[in-house]
């Protein structure tokens, strides 16, 4: 993953990054989730990490993306 390419537009929790990479797929929107939690459980040493995933766009598509996060995370607040 080229970094220049790509830009990170959330970091949170896995329920989060899940409903956010829903919605950006909804609109043709294929995002990228970086888990380094899930890695280091594969690797064998997963349990005593703590990550946060995250979610990579392509610059492209980030005024797209950026709205979606915005808008997931005022949901969440809301209720």
């Amino acid at each position: 993953m080229p970094h220049s390419e790509y830009i990170k537009i959330y970091t949170g929790n896995t329920i989060l990054v899940q409903l956010i990479d829903q919605r950006l797929q909804d609109i043709g929107i294929n995002p990228i989730i970086k888990d380094e939690t899930e890695s280091g459980r594969l690797a064998g040493f997963g349990g005593s990490l703590a990550g946060m995933p995250e979610i990579y766009v392509h610059k492209n598509e980030l005024d797209k993306a950026v709205k979606i996060v915005e808008t997931v995370r005022a949901e969440m607040e809301a209720s």
